[in-house]
């Protein structure tokens, strides 16, 4: 084929829409960010084809590798339209290391994946930086990562995030709920917000209804509305891992997608039924405003949000005093949430009139 306009005497990169320089400058840049995650085992330099981790320098003797890997989801959406870049980085990693610890492994080392249409370097410094801090958060390294621009992939302005965290135990320490039976206690760690599930619920919401985000927010007049929902997903390794080395704990459930209803029975065994008691605990505002603002029945709340709680534990009724007072101790709000009974592998949630906006008894059921 011919054209009668000729092309340019020299085609670069950069007039594809890809600045080499750009991700030259950027690598620099966050090159101290990285450097401050450094631990045992890893020395966290950026810039070779790959990540070097020393599990002996780490302190394991012979340990199983555990590994990890998920997204923001669109909570980034509502970061990008309202410029909140700075802790949806804390979010990508804590929905990695949040499924390692909930196995008994430690998070040693962390990698990332930036992809945009035209790279920002100030927007992704500041992301990077909210990594760097979920890392020292969880006490992993960064050790490594990709930023891909691809133009004409995504829109103006819009980038997406994936995290991929290797976390270790050592054999025959890992955490099954193999020893699950009924009996079992359920603890339930408060969650510091909606944490990075259900987003897309909460922006049709917001959509639909016209909500002013650089309003105060109904329920927290000391906060904006969109503080208040760009708050990061909690991290609750540190607090966690003492007690899950002492043995204690017989089952953890990382409340994500799915909510309370589908994630606990996925560390459960056959013959174990959680039943978790919503008149527990009092349900957060926030989640008092998306019910009330979306006219969400109680079940489906169940299935879609952590309800205010985003880790749960199940445990020996004899130890679920000392271990509340340990997690306490730790930093965490914990509350007595239900129980496991014998039945099909499954969870119940069940509340009384007016819990959860109820108007009669209800319950919601999901079998595994």
């Amino acid at each position: 084929m011919t054209s009668n306009n000729p092309p340019p005497e020299r085609y670069t990169y950069a007039q594809a829409g890809v600045s080499i320089d750009a991700g030259n400058a950027l690598v620099k840049a966050i090159g101290p960010l990285v450097k401050a995650t450094r631990r045992p085992g890893a020395d966290a330099e950026i810039g070779g084809f790959g990540g070097f981790f020393d599990p002996k320098a780490a302190g394991y003797s012979d340990p199983l590798l555990v590994a990890a890997n998920d997204g923001v989801g669109t909570k980034l959406k509502l970061a990008i339209d309202h410029d909140r870049h700075d802790t949806v980085g804390i979010d990508l990693v804590a929905m990695c290391v949040n499924d390692l610890i909930v196995q008994g492994a430690e998070p040693l080392f962390f990698l990332d994946y930036f992809a945009t249409g035209k790279l920002d370097n100030g927007v992704a410094e500041r992301v990077i930086a909210g990594i760097a801090k979920g890392c020292t958060i969880s006490g992993c390294a960064l050790i490594g990562g990709e930023t891909a621009e691809m133009p004409g992939m995504y829109a103006a302005g819009d980038y997406d995030l994936a995290g991929f965290c290797v976390g270790a135990v050592e054999r025959g320490e890992q955490v099954t709920g193999e020893r699950v039976a009924p009996g079992h206690v359920l603890l339930g760690l408060a969650s510091s917000g909606v944490h990075s599930n259900g987003f897309s619920l909460v922006r049709r919401l917001a959509a639909d209804l016209g909500w002013r985000m650089d309003r105060p927010a109904l329920f927290d007049q000391e906060r904006l509305l969109i503080e208040v929902l760009i708050e990061p997903t909690r991290i609750y390794v540190k607090s966690l891992l003492p007690t899950i080395r002492a043995g204690k704990i017989d089952a953890l459930a990382h409340i994500t997608g799915g909510g309370l209803l589908e994630n606990i029975p996925r560390v459960l065994p056959e013959g174990a039924h959680a039943v978790v008691d919503a008149d527990a605990w009092e349900q957060p505002g926030l989640m008092a405003f998306l019910q009330g603002q979306g006219n969400i029945e109680p079940g489906e709340m169940s299935r879609t949000f952590n309800c205010g709680i985003g880790m749960v534990l199940a445990v020996q009724p004899e130890l679920a005093r000392e271990i509340a007072a340990e997690l306490e101790a730790a930093g965490e709000d914990v509350t007595r949430i239900g129980e496991v009974i014998e039945g099909p592998r499954g969870c119940t949630v069940r509340g009384s009139a007016s819990t959860w906006s109820a108007k009669v008894d209800w319950s919601a059921t999901h079998n595994a």
